[in-house]
Protein backbone atom coordinates (compact mmCIF):
# COMPACT_ATOMS: atom_id res chain seq x y z
CA UNK A 1 0.00 0.00 0.00
CA UNK A 2 1.91 3.27 -0.86
CA UNK A 3 1.84 6.16 1.44
CA UNK A 4 -1.17 8.10 -0.14
CA UNK A 5 -3.88 5.03 0.47
CA UNK A 6 -2.12 4.70 3.89
CA UNK A 7 -2.38 8.27 4.85
CA UNK A 8 -6.54 8.21 3.44
CA UNK A 9 -6.74 4.96 5.57
CA UNK A 10 -4.89 6.77 8.44
CA UNK A 11 -7.64 9.71 7.88
CA UNK A 12 -10.32 6.66 8.01
CA UNK A 13 -9.32 5.62 11.68
CA UNK A 14 -9.07 9.06 13.37
CA UNK A 15 -12.17 9.71 11.80
CA UNK A 16 -13.32 6.13 12.95
CA UNK A 17 -12.60 6.70 16.69
CA UNK A 18 -13.09 10.11 17.87
CA UNK A 19 -11.23 11.32 21.00
CA UNK A 20 -9.93 7.63 20.82
CA UNK A 21 -7.39 8.13 17.98
CA UNK A 22 -6.13 10.89 17.60
CA UNK A 23 -3.02 11.65 14.87
CA UNK A 24 -1.61 9.55 12.19
CA UNK A 25 1.20 9.78 9.90
CA UNK A 26 2.87 7.31 7.81
CA UNK A 27 6.40 5.97 8.68
CA UNK A 28 8.82 3.51 6.80
CA UNK A 29 5.70 2.55 4.57
CA UNK A 30 3.79 1.69 7.52
CA UNK A 31 1.06 3.40 9.59
CA UNK A 32 1.61 5.00 12.36
CA UNK A 33 -1.39 5.99 14.82
CA UNK A 34 -1.25 8.12 18.14
CA UNK A 35 -4.24 6.85 20.18
CA UNK A 36 -5.09 7.59 24.04
CA UNK A 37 -4.20 4.52 26.24
CA UNK A 38 -7.05 4.45 28.17
CA UNK A 39 -9.57 4.01 25.27
CA UNK A 40 -7.13 1.06 23.69
CA UNK A 41 -9.37 -1.99 23.91
CA UNK A 42 -12.13 0.17 22.02
CA UNK A 43 -9.53 1.30 19.47
CA UNK A 44 -8.29 -2.25 19.05
CA UNK A 45 -12.10 -3.75 19.18
CA UNK A 46 -13.05 -1.04 16.04
CA UNK A 47 -9.61 -1.92 13.83
CA UNK A 48 -10.60 -5.48 14.34
CA UNK A 49 -14.24 -5.60 13.77
CA UNK A 50 -14.77 -2.84 10.94
CA UNK A 51 -15.15 -4.15 8.00
CA UNK A 52 -13.23 -1.12 6.51
CA UNK A 53 -10.03 -2.32 8.47
CA UNK A 54 -10.00 -5.33 9.35
CA UNK A 55 -6.73 -5.32 11.31
CA UNK A 56 -7.67 -9.16 12.82
CA UNK A 57 -3.72 -10.20 13.71
CA UNK A 58 -2.04 -8.55 16.43
CA UNK A 59 1.87 -9.01 15.40
CA UNK A 60 3.27 -7.37 19.11
CA UNK A 61 3.25 -5.65 22.17
CA UNK A 62 6.02 -3.38 23.15
CA UNK A 63 7.09 -0.17 24.36
CA UNK A 64 10.02 2.18 24.05
CA UNK A 65 11.84 4.64 26.44
CA UNK A 66 12.28 8.09 26.80
CA UNK A 67 13.59 8.82 30.32
CA UNK A 68 13.83 12.44 29.76
CA UNK A 69 9.80 12.72 29.07
CA UNK A 70 7.47 12.96 31.73
CA UNK A 71 5.34 10.12 30.26
CA UNK A 72 8.70 8.13 29.42
CA UNK A 73 7.02 5.19 27.58
CA UNK A 74 5.66 4.91 24.15
CA UNK A 75 3.50 1.58 24.68
CA UNK A 76 3.12 0.53 20.85
CA UNK A 77 0.68 -2.07 19.50
CA UNK A 78 1.70 -3.54 16.00
CA UNK A 79 -1.69 -4.90 13.69
CA UNK A 80 -1.51 -6.43 10.37
CA UNK A 81 -4.91 -6.45 8.03
CA UNK A 82 -4.41 -9.53 5.32
CA UNK A 83 -8.01 -7.90 4.00
CA UNK A 84 -6.01 -4.57 3.30
CA UNK A 85 -2.29 -6.32 3.11
CA UNK A 86 -1.50 -3.27 5.66
CA UNK A 87 0.28 -3.45 8.97
CA UNK A 88 -0.58 -0.77 11.57
CA UNK A 89 1.56 0.42 14.26
CA UNK A 90 -0.79 2.28 17.83
CA UNK A 91 1.25 4.18 20.25
CA UNK A 92 0.40 5.97 22.97
CA UNK A 93 1.96 7.67 26.37
CA UNK A 94 2.69 6.17 29.18
CA UNK A 95 3.92 6.94 32.68
CA UNK A 96 5.52 4.53 35.23
CA UNK A 97 2.50 4.57 37.33
CA UNK A 98 0.30 4.30 34.19
CA UNK A 99 -1.95 1.58 34.42
CA UNK A 100 -2.54 0.36 30.68
CA UNK A 101 -6.15 -1.23 29.93
CA UNK A 102 -5.50 -5.11 28.43
CA UNK A 103 -6.56 -5.59 25.18
CA UNK A 104 -6.18 -9.72 25.46
CA UNK A 105 -10.53 -9.86 25.77
CA UNK A 106 -10.23 -8.56 22.23
CA UNK A 107 -6.91 -10.45 21.53
CA UNK A 108 -6.04 -13.14 23.51
CA UNK A 109 -2.39 -13.15 21.59
CA UNK A 110 -1.31 -10.13 23.24
CA UNK A 111 -1.13 -12.40 26.32
CA UNK A 112 2.29 -12.66 26.66
CA UNK A 113 3.15 -9.37 24.88
CA UNK A 114 1.71 -7.88 27.79
CA UNK A 115 3.47 -9.88 30.38
CA UNK A 116 7.23 -9.48 28.61
CA UNK A 117 6.35 -5.27 27.80
CA UNK A 118 5.73 -5.35 32.03
CA UNK A 119 8.71 -7.25 32.40
CA UNK A 120 11.26 -5.87 30.63
CA UNK A 121 9.92 -2.20 30.44
CA UNK A 122 7.63 -2.48 33.98
CA UNK A 123 4.70 -1.16 31.92
CA UNK A 124 1.39 -2.46 34.45
CA UNK A 125 -1.92 -4.07 32.17
CA UNK A 126 -4.92 -3.79 34.19
CA UNK A 127 -7.23 -6.64 33.38
CA UNK A 128 -4.43 -8.57 32.42
CA UNK A 129 -5.26 -12.47 34.43
CA UNK A 130 -1.52 -13.40 35.43
CA UNK A 131 0.33 -10.16 35.41
CA UNK A 132 3.81 -11.62 36.20
CA UNK A 133 7.12 -11.03 34.44
CA UNK A 134 7.95 -14.06 32.03
CA UNK A 135 11.26 -13.27 31.01
CA UNK A 136 13.86 -12.38 34.03
CA UNK A 137 14.37 -14.75 37.13
CA UNK A 138 12.16 -14.90 40.37
CA UNK A 139 12.54 -12.08 42.69
CA UNK A 140 14.90 -9.68 39.93
CA UNK A 141 15.17 -6.34 40.76
CA UNK A 142 14.23 -3.54 37.80
CA UNK A 143 13.12 -3.87 34.30
CA UNK A 144 16.21 -4.24 32.10
CA UNK A 145 15.35 -2.48 29.12
CA UNK A 146 14.68 0.61 30.61
CA UNK A 147 17.38 3.21 29.17
CA UNK A 148 18.38 3.85 32.91
CA UNK A 149 18.66 0.25 33.94
CA UNK A 150 22.11 -0.73 34.68
CA UNK A 151 24.62 -2.79 32.16
CA UNK A 152 25.54 -5.31 34.69
CA UNK A 153 22.40 -5.12 36.50
CA UNK A 154 21.91 -5.64 40.77
CA UNK A 155 21.85 -9.11 41.28
CA UNK A 156 24.14 -11.90 40.20
CA UNK A 157 22.93 -15.63 39.83
CA UNK A 158 25.09 -18.79 40.09
CA UNK A 159 25.55 -22.15 40.83
CA UNK A 160 27.90 -22.45 43.80
CA UNK A 161 29.48 -26.21 43.73
CA UNK A 162 30.15 -26.31 47.36
CA UNK A 163 26.25 -25.28 48.47
CA UNK A 164 25.18 -27.21 45.42
CA UNK A 165 22.49 -25.09 45.00
CA UNK A 166 21.70 -21.62 43.00
CA UNK A 167 22.81 -18.85 44.64
CA UNK A 168 22.00 -14.82 44.50
CA UNK A 169 24.66 -12.43 45.22
CA UNK A 170 25.06 -8.37 44.52
CA UNK A 171 27.23 -7.79 40.94
CA UNK A 172 30.93 -7.68 41.78
CA UNK A 173 33.21 -7.07 38.68
CA UNK A 174 35.50 -9.36 38.67
CA UNK A 175 38.54 -7.18 37.30
CA UNK A 176 39.29 -3.98 37.28
CA UNK A 177 38.33 -2.02 33.88
CA UNK A 178 41.61 -0.48 32.48
CA UNK A 179 41.96 2.74 31.88
CA UNK A 180 40.48 4.33 28.52
CA UNK A 181 41.15 7.50 27.47
CA UNK A 182 39.69 7.41 23.74
CA UNK A 183 43.05 7.73 21.91
CA UNK A 184 43.39 6.13 18.83
CA UNK A 185 44.52 2.98 19.05
CA UNK A 186 47.30 3.29 16.13
CA UNK A 187 49.15 6.53 18.24
CA UNK A 188 49.06 4.06 21.24
CA UNK A 189 48.67 5.20 25.10
CA UNK A 190 51.31 7.34 27.34
CA UNK A 191 51.45 4.52 30.00
CA UNK A 192 52.75 1.21 30.04
CA UNK A 193 49.48 -1.25 29.38
CA UNK A 194 49.81 -4.98 31.24
CA UNK A 195 51.97 -6.76 28.90
CA UNK A 196 54.29 -4.16 27.61
CA UNK A 197 56.94 -5.74 29.51
CA UNK A 198 56.89 -8.28 27.47
CA UNK A 199 57.78 -6.55 24.44
CA UNK A 200 61.05 -4.86 26.19
CA UNK A 201 62.88 -7.97 26.25
CA UNK A 202 65.33 -9.25 23.03
CA UNK A 203 63.43 -11.83 20.88
CA UNK A 204 64.00 -15.29 22.56
CA UNK A 205 64.40 -14.38 25.71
Amino acid sequence: MDDAKLDALGLTIVEALPGAALSHRTAFGELDVTVDLAKIVDVVRVLRDDARFRFVCIIDVTAVDYPGRELRFDVVYHLLSPTLNARLRLRGEAGETTQVPSIISVFPGADWFERETYDLYGVFFTGHPDMRRLLTDYGFDGHPLRKDFPVTGYVEVRYDDQEKRVVYEPVRLTQEFRKFDFMSPWEGADYPLPGDEKASGKAGN
